[in-house]
């Protein structure tokens, strides 16, 4: 995960249990991370690849090519 920020990479994720407690310890180490985009399983279903593709490429689109460095979204559909 500390790779992500080095390989500018953003963490796509349904998992909000664990994932939200690790960011913040490195928040507030000042570790940095490459970005989490958290999904919800009622918003998007895991089953639905269309729709979490398309509503990925819509972010991306919206968002450009800007920094994700320690960012932290929520996708919506």
């Amino acid at each position: 995960m500390q790779q992500t920020a080095v390989q500018e990479l953003t963490l796509v994720t349904y998992d909000r249990r664990t994932i939200p407690p690790l960011f913040k310890t490195w928040a507030e180490e000042g570790r940095d991370y490459g970005g989490v985009i958290f999904l919800d399983d009622k918003t998007i279903s895991p089953a639905d690849k269309g729709g979490l593709v398309r509503a990925l490429i819509r972010l991306f689109q919206e968002t450009g090519k800007c920094d994700w460095t320690n960012r932290i979204c929520f996708l919506r559909r």
